[in-house]
């Protein structure tokens, strides 16, 4: 090949792996998560506490889900799942809005399991005020940023906290080290 067609072609390889690298359309080393939903309660009527809605009590659900909820039109509070494996602990679950998302008497959040297939989960739907909300928040962050996720002891839960729904889930796969 000679000069005048090679270094033009290096120039423009160069300048191709360049401006990929700043445009972010290049490769990413990044594992893309799939989410998946579960089954689906019918809910009929007018809803007046909160509610799981999916999964549902006694469901097999993959490592990564969606769970939704419905809530009462006046509620005014935080909605935050807590996962508890087998361990013991109590693990907030959020997304990038840190509480599930709310609109129109629905709820949702990503939630993540990373035990063996079969292991039973503890999926707790609480209301938190602000204060309770913010614990939450910061202590993911700090999690996040240490990426050691120790989980909480049941009296570390803030006191701004309540229980408000209960169902036991089980994973349908292995999802050890998967997150």
């Amino acid at each position: 090949m000679s000069t005048k067609v090679g270094v033009p072609i290096g120039i423009l390889g160069v300048l191709m792996v360049m401006y990929t690298s700043y445009s972010g359309s290049g490769y990413s080393h990044n594992q893309l998560e799939q989410i998946s939903s579960g089954n689906k309660l019918k809910i009929e009527g007018p809803v007046n506490t909160i509610k799981v809605i999916s999964p549902i009590d006694q469901d097999s659900v993959d490592c990564r889900i969606l769970t939704m909820g419905v809530y009462p039109e006046s509620h005014n509070k935080d909605i935050w799942v807590i996962i508890r494996p087998t361990d013991d602990r109590y693990y907030p679950q959020s997304d990038h809005t840190n509480t599930s998302y709310k609109r129109d008497g629905e709820w949702q959040v990503v939630t993540r399991f990373g035990g063996d297939k079969g292991e039973a989960y503890g999926l707790i739907i609480y209301e938190a005020d602000s204060v309770a909300s913010s614990f939450f928040s910061s202590t993911i962050e700090k999690w996040k940023e240490a990426d050691d996720y120790p989980g909480l002891k049941l009296e570390e839960l803030p006191t701004g906290a309540k229980e408000v729904d209960r169902i036991k889930i089980y994973t349908r796969k292995n999802c050890r080290g998967v997150f």
